[in-house]
């Protein structure tokens, strides 16, 4: 629709304010899926429409933020993404005829228990959310508040496919200026610009003050749109709910500083309410838009600030890829005590580092049973045996601000080895009432790892300095539709690993098929063997432990076989025969000791 785009050309045009917590605020019950209102309680959200409209905006949103098919489907409502998308326009036409109405989409805030989603199926499901939208007769489109510079570019990639109608890119950047995939505001509306949005801002992240600063560092040109929705500041938590305290004269105070800066769409996120936007509407009226602006040279004061060092000891550490070069490389597992005795464990891990171990790596209370911290067990390789440790890391056990705070910790300390793993959930352990937290999944660790490599947190926030993590991820041959696993590590191997662990392999077959399918993506992988000690093991681990599966004819053996003395060996010579074919394949290989019978491993470890 040229029209919108010709009076922001001509303009400052005024938006509307919060949906979601104005619906709260209005009676909607916390918890519920507020896109259902459009079909449950459409005078509801008319009414905020029409609030929005007679305080002053030329453009309303619609309530479709999260009405995509996966986030319907936390709500049982993944079947009703069309019509949901199609009435939340009809039910805007109707209430406000006079105004712009923006189809609103937001991110697909995929969680671990949403499912593995390709970069192909999240197109599609954009696709059913924009049809919808466009099908139901909006004006614009709104794709907002999208941390992720990648998954935006997809979005607006999907968009250009079906719609000639205007399209706004809304960011949510950090205050600091950096999107959580690491990009800066100026970079991101730059590579947003060339790839066809019309309008570029800000919304969702930030108080008025700190999206002042984000658009003072933008240029703007002849031509250039920018939009920005500010929160009504920080949140605070008080009985259940979130309130925001910046007022309607605060915002209405703030905007001649947002025009002056080159913003043309201004509006309200997060906490506002349509006397917000009534405020700004008596300020906008004398305000005309600024159409060329540039960057003042501000004269830099240098100052040195002291780059973060790893522990000066293990500085040097080697990296397990480079020693891959020019030796054969054995990373055995080894789990740190379910008790306060270490005796056995530093035990193992001396016989293990005798024998050839290249590193012993360590579990994050594998199978959600409770052990010694990992970390803790590192420290105690390193000063009491000398050796490498490679530390597992889950997303089980922390929130997303208590996994990064693990990480800095683990690069202060200069360890450099760590597998990203989801984790098993915590009521399958030996404390079922435990909470698991999933805040990202391996993915998502993997992404945050190797930002942390650039020198910048889940928010973009500089950390001067950068770590130097070896960055490994997990695969599981053991799967039942086995291309889709590969499917998925490719994912894993774009976000940032640097090579790959598997579960074990209790069969030669699998472990050929296993290196035929890793070989030509050219990482390196270490194929997971583990020596089955009796019939009863073997049992257990086929039928209680998630990504394991042993064939049957390997299973019936060890049913025969005379004693546990018996089927230990038989467990040993098809560990041998998993081992040569990944030692021949990738010239390493990952031993996993179990029952920390470390014995079985050195057997292992020798030629």
């Amino acid at each position: 629709m040229a029209d919108f785009l010709e009076l922001l050309h001509d303009r400052v045009v005024l938006g509307d304010g919060a949906t979601g917590t104005y619906l709260y605020e209005l009676g909607a019950p916390l918890g519920h899926c507020l896109e259902e209102l459009n079909l449950t309680r459409p005078e509801l959200v008319s009414r905020v429409y029409r609030e929005y409209a007679e305080a002053g905006a030329q453009v309303v949103e619609t309530n479709s933020f999260g009405a995509n098919r996966v986030r319907l489907a936390r709500f049982g409502l993944e079947d009703r993404v069309r019509e949901i998308n199609a009435r939340a326009v009809q039910v805007a036409r109707e209430a406000v005829p006079g105004v712009f109405v923006g189809g609103s989409v937001g991110p697909l805030s995929l969680r671990p228990a949403d499912g593995d989603y390709s970069p192909d199926d999240q197109r599609a499901i954009f696709g059913e959310q924009i049809e919808a939208l466009l099908e139901g007769g909006c004006d614009v489109v709104f794709l907002e508040t999208f941390t992720a510079l990648d998954e935006l570019l997809l979005a607006l990639e999907v968009f250009r496919g079906l719609a000639r109608i205007p399209v706004i890119a809304s960011l949510g950047v950090s205050e600091e200026g950096r999107l959580a995939t690491g990009e800066t505001f100026p970079e991101a509306v730059h590579v947003l610009r060339k790839a066809g949005a019309n309008v570029v801002g800000i919304n969702g992240t930030c108080g008025p003050q700190a999206c002042l600063h984000l658009l003072s560092k933008l240029e703007v040109g002849e031509g250039d749109l920018l939009s920005v929705f500010p929160n009504a500041g920080k949140p605070e938590f008080y009985e259940g709910r979130f309130n925001y305290a910046a007022s309607a004269e605060y915002f209405a105070a703030t905007l001649p500083q947002w025009v002056a800066e080159g913003a043309r769409l201004i509006g309200g996120d997060y906490g506002t309410r349509p006397g917000h936007i009534a405020a700004m509407a008596a300020a906008v009226r004398e305000l005309r838009p600024v159409r060329v602006k540039k960057l003042a040279i501000r004269e830099r004061i240098a100052v040195t600030e002291p780059a973060a060092r790893p522990s000066p000891a293990f500085a040097d550490e080697p990296s397990i890829l480079d020693l891959l070069k020019t030796q054969v490389v054995s990373i055995v597992e080894l789990d740190s005590p379910k008790t306060l005795a270490m005796d056995k464990f530093l035990a193992g891990a001396k016989a293990l580092k005798e024998a050839g171990a290249a590193a012993v790596t360590l579990a994050d209370n594998s199978l959600a049973i409770l052990r010694v911290s990992n970390l803790a067990a590192a420290i105690h390789l390193r000063q009491e045996v000398g050796v490498t440790p490679l530390l597992h890391l889950a997303c089980r056990d922390r929130n997303l601000l208590g996994l990064q705070s693990e990480i800095m910790g683990l690069g202060t300390l200069g360890f450099r080895h760590v597998l990203a793993v989801t984790g098993d959930p915590a009521k399958v352990g030996d404390h079922p009432g435990a909470s698991s937290v999933y805040d990202v999944n391996s993915l998502g660790l993997i992404k945050l790892l190797a930002g942390m490599n650039r020198g910048v947190n889940a928010v973009g926030r500089p950390l001067k300095g950068e770590t130097r993590f070896v960055i490994g991820c997990a695969f599981n041959p053991n799967a039942l539709n086995f291309d889709s696993q590969v499917r998925k590590l490719e994912t894993k191997l774009r976000a940032g690993a640097d090579y790959v662990m598997t579960q074990p392999v209790f069969d030669v077959a699998l472990a050929r098929r296993t290196a035929e399918a890793l070989k030509p993506l050219g990482i390196p992988v270490f194929l997971g063997v583990m020596p089955i000690l009796s019939s009863r093991n073997a049992e257990f681990l086929h039928n209680e432990v998630p990504g394991i599966k042993i064939a049957e004819p390997l299973r019936e053996k060890l049913r025969h076989a005379a004693d546990d003395a018996a089927a230990t060996r038989l467990g040993l010579e098809v560990a041998r025969e998993v081992r040569d074919v990944a030692l021949a394949a990738f010239n390493g290989v990952y031993l996993i000791t179990p029952f920390l019978r470390y014995e079985v491993s050195v057997d292992l470890l020798a030629p």
